[in-house]
């Protein structure tokens, strides 16, 4: 089972993916170029983000109050 903070990175990594691949919907359209494929492949990557975010809302119900590491500021690095 995947940890949290795994969870947690592949859902920024996939965040800045549907980034780009909106910018780059955009220029197709743009140009005038169909995108009836990307805006599928986009909504198919948005749902698995969805999925990850329901699947980490999980696991911080279920991880113990204290193995909670308290963090100011926001990341680790």
């Amino acid at each position: 089972m995947p940890t949290l903070e795994f969870i947690r990175s592949e859902i920024e990594r996939m965040r800045a993916q549907i980034g780009r691949q909106r910018k780059e919907i955009l220029q197709l359209q743009r140009a005038g170029i169909g995108t009836a494929s990307a805006e599928a492949l986009l909504s198919r990557m948005q749902a698995k983000v969805d999925l990850l975010v329901a699947q980490r809302d999980e696991m911080k119900k279920v991880e113990p109050r204290e193995a909670r590491t308290r963090v100011l500021g926001g990341r680790k690095w």
